[in-house]
């Protein structure tokens, strides 16, 4: 173990803290929630690769690039709005099955990498987890409402597999962030319903 069991608690708690500040900031669709992300995400790499969750401490390097992609996507809309808060709206039917059968075949994939491969705890449900994050930042990034569902799915989920790894305070996070996500979720349905925007 490279870390203390001290730092690592303190990291968790840190990274957590980081990570709410994050979410509250993007169920407002403020640009500022990505500076929180990529700071916490940060953190979490580390503190997965040290309870051997490889997959998610892989998906907290994406993080990071995503969300710096993001506040890039999000500021150039906001500039050309001229507005704080950038406008959001839905996936059509057919996106929205591309979308599930993408996620579905990289998780299953990553997952059967991680068990074959590596001495991952939980390969498939890391991996599920994994895949189902990229999903959803992406869309996060496109201002896509759909977002939202997809973190509800992956906070349950991702709650479950960290009290099975003993991560409490990132369970705590977890969990808080599934009653933020379901506020995202209708704060976003109710801002696209008062301003549906195209693209």
């Amino acid at each position: 173990m490279i870390l203390s069991d001290e730092t690592l608690w303190l990291l968790e708690w840190v990274a957590a803290a980081l990570g709410v500040i994050n979410i509250a900031l993007l169920i407002f669709r403020s640009q500022w929630n990505f500076a929180f992300a990529i700071a916490s995400v940060a953190i979490y790499v580390f503190i997965f690769l040290e309870k051997r969750l490889y997959a998610e401490s892989g998906l907290q390097v994406f993080f990071i690039l995503a969300n710096v992609w993001g506040w890039i996507l999000w500021r150039q809309v906001a500039a050309n709005q001229g507005m704080g808060e950038v406008p959001v709206r839905w996936l059509d039917w057919q996106s929205r099955a591309v979308w599930l059968a993408a996620t579905a075949a990289v998780s299953l994939n990553l997952g059967w990498v991680m068990h074959r491969y590596t001495n991952a705890a939980m390969p498939f449900a890391d991996s599920a987890i994994a895949g189902a994050s990229v999903a959803a930042q992406i869309l996060l990034g496109y201002r896509r409402i759909e977002n939202w569902v997809i973190w509800i799915a992956v906070d349950v989920a991702a709650v479950l597999l960290y009290i099975n790894r003993g991560l409490y305070p990132t369970a705590g996070l977890y969990g808080g962030m599934l009653v933020m996500s379901l506020f995202g979720l209708k704060e976003w349905v109710e801002a696209f319903q008062r301003k549906p925007a195209a693209a």
